[in-house]
């Protein structure tokens, strides 16, 4: 499947990308869940958890991951560097972000999370929150979710 649309957290370790990622889709790790858009109607949205790299899931395994899912909305996370242990198989987040464009994907919007000062080439809209760890998560999410477009 391609020509995904992919919601993207971005953030160094602990900078509550899982936690987030919970909170907007009720998710605990993977799982197709239905998101309210704020313009009305919903979208079928494939939710997974931890960073890619974290989670040691290189780009073709994602792709072929979501491909099972069979939805065409996608909410994911990275870290900005790669996976130390591997960074040929688990590289950083503009390595992903170039792999899974080619495959068809969009990034219409991005959150960076924390104050790394990554800019991702061949994305969205971008949503900085540098403080992320000095405010509740609740706060966050409703930022993300305007951001996003969601209810």
């Amino acid at each position: 499947m391609s020509g995904q649309q992919a919601w993207l957290l971005v953030g160094s370790a602990n900078t509550r990308k899982s936690t987030l990622a919970r909170c907007l889709t009720g998710c605990f790790n993977r799982n197709v869940r239905d998101i309210d858009l704020s313009s009305g109607g919903a979208l079928k949205l494939y939710a997974r958890v931890s960073a890619l790299q974290e989670s040691r899931t290189s780009p073709q395994d994602f792709l072929t991951e979501v491909a099972r899912s069979r939805c065409e909305h996608v909410l994911f996370s990275l870290w900005p560097q790669h996976n130390p242990t591997d960074p040929q198989r688990w590289p950083d987040a503009q390595q992903y972000v170039d792999q899974l464009r080619q495959a068809g994907w969009q990034f219409p919007k991005v959150v960076v999370l924390g104050a790394d000062p990554i800019r991702l080439q061949g994305t969205g809209e971008v949503l900085r929150i540098p403080v992320v760890k000095q405010q509740g998560v609740n706060t966050t999410a409703q930022q993300v979710r305007q951001h996003f477009g969601w209810r």
